[in-house]
């Protein structure tokens, strides 16, 4: 194998089987794997080119702010978007002593869980002292007094020596486009389940690639690292010549903030109404261990979606000191094995204090919304 660093490819041309660098050389190919990531969003404002504004998508994106900070003796940040990202980098800048402010265009964090699950992020920063500013959207960034730079918003201006653009990312599909690869719905390359495009002998993994949801039924955008090893391996072994498909995703994610777990599997309402699941859900509050065990007295809330008609699950979450990644991880396991409430209600599960009760919050959960349907 031969590696070529700081090459760029500004061309595929499927015609010759060939790729063209930047400095004019063309490499040819009998196989060829479109594994061009993604592009971290950055809001097109005047000033948004400023030093101190960042994007946080790669190793050298972290390294670079990470010595900023240092260098600069940075005591105040700002974070735009309440994602991930903003949540994960909220917990990091603190930990360093510096005040931090999220400025976010909605109401609460990490829109992907329910409300009542977003407004405990939203306490969990209060505690940790990171403002949360609402219905901000930021207009302008120019050199601040107190600090170095100021964000100019529509409600308000605020100053930080640093400013973080946490707003997602956006697959990069330019080479593809460029040589006519089909591009699907979700603005990724479309693939199939061996990872293979629409050109000849050219196959397309990670955070560039759709993905196929098992639950939905639909191809989706999901740039996640898990996801692109597995895509990684499958193109391979094909290459190889040794057929493998990948079988799609549930779509599991977990992140933590500060003191709190949070995950999430499946669909919720919003995405199951929209592929036609007549939806029930309900929320329920439990512990991590065994009510006896629980001297901390920690909560875990869990939150189950279901089809009416059928039963079937369609998407959890869940949140708690502890215990919420473990229990997705296993509702992620029940959604991949197609499982009905009444299922899931009486899982064989591996009792033991320390870890839960008898009957465990997933089962309680499952039997309750199944008796609310």
């Amino acid at each position: 194998m031969t590696v070529r660093l700081n090459s760029l490819v500004r061309e595929i041309d499927t015609g010759k089987g060939e790729v063209l660098l930047d400095k004019g050389e063309s490499l040819p190919y009998d196989e060829l794997v479109v594994a061009t990531g993604a592009t971290a969003t950055k809001l097109d404002i005047p000033g948004a080119d400023k030093e101190g504004v960042f994007v946080l998508k790669t190793l050298r994106d972290g390294i670079t702010i990470k010595n900023y900070i240092n260098e600069k003796s940075c005591r105040r940040a700002i974070i735009i978007g309440a994602g991930f990202i903003s949540m994960e980098m909220s917990e990091g800048l603190r930990n360093l002593g510096i005040e931090t402010e999220v400025i976010y265009r909605g109401d609460l964090p990490v829109s992907r869980w329910d409300p009542e699950f977003s407004k405990l992020v939203l306490d969990e920063l209060g505690k940790n002292n990171v403002s949360f500013i609402t219905k901000t959207s930021p207009l302008s960034i120019e050199g601040g007094n107190k600090s170095s730079l100021r964000l100019i918003t529509d409600n308000g201006n605020y100053e930080g020596d640093l400013i973080l653009m946490a707003l997602g990312v956006r697959p990069n599909t330019e080479l593809a486009r460029n040589a006519g690869i089909a591009i699907g719905t979700t603005g990724a390359v479309r693939v199939d389940v061996s990872q293979r495009t629409s050109g000849e002998r050219i196959y397309s993994v990670g955070d560039c690639a759709e993905v196929y949801h098992r639950v939905s039924s639909e191809w989706v955008y999901i740039p996640l690292g898990d996801i692109a090893n597995k895509q990684g391996r499958v193109a391979g072994s094909n290459i190889g010549g040794n057929p493998m498909e990948f079988k799609g995703v549930v779509g599991a994610q977990s992140f933590k903030v500060f003191g709190l777990e949070l995950a999430a599997t499946g669909l919720d309402e919003k995405a199951a109404q929209k592929v036609g699941f007549d939806t029930a859900s309900m929320i329920i509050w439990g512990t991590p261990v065994a009510r006896s065990m629980n001297l901390k007295k920690d909560r875990l809330g869990l939150k189950l979606i279901a089809d009416r008609k059928t039963g079937k699950l369609l998407g959890a979450q869940a949140i708690g000191e502890s215990g919420a990644v473990g229990r997705i991880n296993t509702l992620s396991a029940c959604l991949w094995a197609g499982m009905d409430l009444d299922e899931v209600g009486y899982l064989d599960l591996a009792y033991s204090p320390p870890f839960g009760g008898a009957w465990d919050t997933i089962q309680i959960a499952a039997q309750a919304l199944k008796r609310k349907m």
